[in-house]
């Protein structure tokens, strides 16, 4: 054994040998100049990705993506060889320019819904023209702009071969032929070593897809995107299988899920008309946060403190925002794992609010000065129930009366009265939706916001005894202080129309629920250089500085609370003011409002807040979970205790259980229009017992 271990060491030094002896590297470098250039350069950007993405010490560590971005690249190369080398720069640039989209496309997505993007969303261009100027102030930044060295220089390797005559070149075909085996070998053989590097939670999740951090941070970004082409496809595929599994698991479902009990909050509020208002990107913070003693939201804060209030609440959004938001209010379900529901699915069945309240005699509306068919309001709405939508085709938009995207909300509010007037006269009972809109994201239209100031205002005593007025800049320029003065136009635009209802009699016998349906989509930075503004200097606190205060990941994903608040007329002061502390999503607006109302979706996901109170969990469409005890973030794999106690591993792995199986059937709920045959299933079976 011994003698066979030193004749394997001395083959081994003298193949280094042979290498070095004759060049091979140096040689190897020489003759495939253009696939090296393409393999790094490719190979650049999609590490470049990952560090401008995920700021963890595990990811910039990973060697798995690097390995399995190579191993595509270098497979995808291999062909070219195949080609003539006068024809082998167009096949790898156009290579090089798909791959750089791809990272350069995923790195703006980023920054903009902290996840990856997904071919599901091509359907969605045609919403993107509508905020295109919330993309490119927002969102596209400089970094962004990194990937394109990769075309460049391989441009520049180009022109030097030009001039090396390599494309004058004769290689035979049998030549190229061994060099295309050659490197798909090479290729295999990366394959092989990644696959054995995986595990089965990487194969469960990559099969799932939604998980998406964890899959780039374990896959890599462009085996991520040739799997989410596929996972994109699915709505065709599921037409065809996997139907019976998920109907399966659908009755298992809910046979093991209880029915909701009543409680004392059960049909308080039957009869009463309901107006439901859409506060765009609205967050919770906003409601304590002040700037030289004046609220941000003072209409807000007050609607909050006259009903009930729902301080620990979050959406639960995914690429769709608002209209996942509106998906997941009214239905109880999740916004599906590719594409939207409201463009992919808006032909299924839907348990929703409008349909529920529609059975009760109720006449149902949604009021929203923008395009009919923006998010596909106008066909997903018949599909939900309502029964009439008001659009942008059904009010005055002048530039005059614009803020931002659209109608301005004082103005939506002020031409939604006598609509609101009119409904409540000629039907007994009405449930209706509006939605806001001046409060979008990019947040620039500063100069109609008003006068409210983001500057930091002091006064200081000379000593001649006089008192000098100083302002400082502090968040006056900045994206999040443009975020603050848009949310104080709109919360001033909620006043105004609490007072012309009130007015007009329309909140005498109407209880009224205000939700915001997702954060200001801001980054991080952003809220660090609030937390940490150096009046003296003008800048942020350095992080060795004792004033400096830490805001970290975890601050910023549960600071992305939106509010929720159940109001009325006369609610102030009695056993239903109050505030409810214990953590909430969206989907627990149904079961919860529900209740209150008198009626109740079978199908729904969450639950009444007052039966489930402490031991509610709030699953995210990324894995992610939030309990009144810990936040876990399922990319890392890690948690942070909200209570100061530590979770167990049993714990984190029955919630993760919890939330996967959630996840999976209201994605198949949607995707194979579950409700609709199930019922039908459930017709034939008593026609046949009968």
């Amino acid at each position: 054994m011994k003698k066979k271990i030193i004749r394997l060491k001395e083959k081994v030094q003298n193949e280094f040998k042979r290498i070095k002896t004759e060049h091979l590297v140096r040689n190897y470098m020489e003759n495939n100049v253009l696939f090296l250039a393409f393999l790094l350069t490719c190979l650049f950007n999609s590490t470049i990705l990952r560090f401008f993405t995920m700021h963890t010490l595990e990811n910039y560590l990973a060697l798995k993506p690097i390995l399995a971005d190579a191993t595509i690249l270098i497979i995808i190369g291999s062909f070219g060889y195949l080609l003539k080398p006068k024809n082998r720069f167009t096949y790898y640039f156009i290579f090089n320019i798909f791959f750089t989209l791809i990272c350069m496309i995923n790195s703006i997505y980023y920054t903009f819904y902290t996840s990856f993007a997904s071919v599901s969303m091509l359907s969605l261009t045609q919403y993107i023209t509508s905020v295109g100027d919330a993309v490119v102030e927002n969102v596209l930044q400089l970094k962004d702009l990194v990937y394109l060295l990769a075309p460049v220089i391989m441009i520049m390797v180009h022109y030097k071969l030009k001039r090396k005559n390599y494309y004058k070149k004769i290689e035979l075909k049998k030549e190229r032929k061994k060099k295309t085996i050659k490197t798909l070998t090479v290729g295999a053989c990366c394959a092989v070593l990644f696959t054995i590097t995986l595990t089965s939670l990487d194969v469960t999740r990559f099969a799932k897809q939604w998980n998406r951090e964890y899959i780039v941070m374990r896959f890599g970004i462009y085996i991520y995107q040739f799997n989410d082409v596929f996972t994109s496809l699915q709505p065709k595929i599921n037409s065809l299988f996997g139907y019976d599994q998920a109907m399966k698991e659908f009755k298992e479902y809910y046979q093991e899920k209880e029915k909701e009990a009543t409680n004392k909050y059960t049909n308080i509020f039957e009869g009463k008309n309901v107006l439901v208002i859409h506060a765009e990107s609205m967050q919770s913070n906003l409601l304590s946060l002040q700037f030289n003693g004046e609220d941000v939201t003072p209409n807000l804060k007050r609607l909050a403190s006259e009903g009930m209030y729902f301080s620990n609440f979050y959406s639960q959004v995914s690429v769709g925002t608002s209209s996942d938001t509106e998906l997941t209010f009214t239905t109880s379900l999740m916004p599906t794992q590719s594409g939207t529901a409201f463009v992919s699915y808006f032909d299924r069945t839907f348990n929703a609010i409008p349909k529920l309240m529609s059975d009760k005699g109720y006449f149902t509306f949604s009021m929203h000065a923008n395009n009919a068919d923006f998010w596909n309001r106008r066909s997903m709405y018949e599909h939900l129930g309502y029964q009439k939508f008001y659009s942008k085709e059904n009010y005055e938009v002048t530039k005059e009366n614009t803020v931002g995207l659209g109608l301005s909300d004082k103005e939506f509010f002020k031409q939604s009265i006598p609509k609101l007037k009119e409904i409540d006269q000629n039907n007994e009972k009405w449930y209706g939706l509006m939605i806001m809109l001046s409060n979008h994201t990019p947040f620039s239209d500063v100069t109609k916001y008003g006068e409210y100031s983001v500057s930091m205002k002091a006064s200081v005593t000379k000593e001649d005894g006089t008192v000098e007025a100083l302002e400082y800049p502090y968040m006056e320029g900045t994206k999040l202080g443009n975020y603050f003065k848009s949310a104080h136009y709109a919360d001033e635009a909620l006043g105004q129309l609490f007072q012309e209802l009130d007015s007009n009699g329309l909140l005498d016998n109407t209880v009224v629920l205000i939700y915001g349906d997702h954060d200001a989509r801001l980054p991080k930075k952003e809220y660090n250089y609030m937390y940490n503004y150096n009046k003296e200097t003008n800048e942020m606190y350095d992080k060795e500085d004792p004033n400096y205060k830490e805001y970290d990941s975890y601050q910023y994903e549960l600071g992305r609370k939106v509010p929720f608040i159940i109001w009325t007329k006369d609610m102030k002061g009695t056993n239903l003011n109050m505030e409810v502390t214990d953590v909430m999503g969206m989907y627990d607006v149904e079961p919860t409002v529900g209740n209150m109302l008198g009626f109740y979706n079978e199908y729904q996901l969450g639950h009444d807040i007052f039966n489930i109170k402490d031991n509610n969990i709030v699953v995210f469409p990324t894995g992610n979970w939030v309990t009144n005890r810990v936040y876990y973030n399922s990319q890392k794999g890690e948690y942070l205790s909200l209570d100061g106690n530590a979770i167990s591993e049993d714990d984190i792995k029955k919630n993760n259980e919890y939330s996967t199986k959630l996840l999976n059937v209201s994605n198949n709920i949607i995707v194979y229009d579950l409700i609709e045959r199930y019922e039908e299933e459930k017709t034939l079976t008593y026609k046949e017992e009968k």
